[in-house]
C-alpha cells in the first residue's frame, strides 16, 4: 500500500502531463489502486494524458465512458468530439457535439466553435458561419482562432478582421 494519497497522485498526473512527461503520468495513473483508478476524476486526468500523446482512440473510449457517467462534464464531450475529429469521423464528432448541446450549449463557446469547424469541413458553410457567430457571442477570443484555424479555411474569405 503506498503512503500517497490519490488526490496527490492524481496532482502529481497532471504535472507530469503539463511538463510533457507522459510516461510518468502514466506510472502515477497506474500506482493508483483499482477502486480509484477508474473514478471520474482519474478518467479525467487520463483523457489528457491520452490528449496529450495524441492517442485518439484511447480518448474516444474514456471520454465517451465519462460522458455517459457524468454528461454534465462538458470537457470530456468535447475530448470525445475532437478526438473523433483527429481520426477523420467528422460526421460523427458533429454528431457528439449536438447531444451534448442541449447539455452545454448555453454556456460552452468551445462546443459552438467546434461545430462551426466540423459544419464547414462537411461543407455546409451557413451551418458554420452560424455556430461561429454563437461562440463568438458567448467569447470574442473565437473571432480570432478562426482567423488562422485550417478547418475554418473555406470561410476564410468572409470572416471579419476587425
Amino acid at each position: 500500500m503506498s503512503s500517497i494519497p490519490n488526490h496527490r497522485r492524481l496532482e502529481y498526473a497532471r504535472g507530469y502531463i503539463q511538463l510533457g512527461m507522459v510516461s510518468e503520468a502514466a506510472a502515477e495513473l497506474d500506482a493508483l489502486p483499482s477502486n480509484t483508478r477508474w473514478s471520474t476524476e482519474a478518467l479525467r486526468v487520463r483523457i489528457d494524458l491520452y490528449m496529450h500523446s495524441k492517442e485518439w482512440a484511447l480518448v474516444v473510449t474514456v471520454a465517451k465512458l465519462v460522458c455517459e457517467v457524468t454528461p454534465a462534464d462538458e470537457g470530456a464531450w468535447i475530448a470525445w468530439a475532437f478526438a473523433l475529429r483527429e481520426l477523420q469521423q467528422v460526421a460523427e464528432a458533429q454528431e457528439v457535439l449536438l447531444h451534448a448541446e442541449p447539455l452545454h450549449g448555453k454556456t460552452c463557446g468551445l462546443l459552438h466553435y467546434n461545430l462551426a469547424c466540423y459544419a464547414c469541413l462537411l461543407g455546409n458553410l451557413k451551418e458554420a458561419r452560424r455556430r461561429l457567430a454563437r461562440a463568438t457571442k458567448l467569447n470574442a477570443q473565437w473571432k480570432l482562432e478562426a482567423i488562422d484555424d485550417d478547418d475554418l479555411r473555406a470561410l476564410r474569405e468572409s470572416l471579419p478582421t476587425d
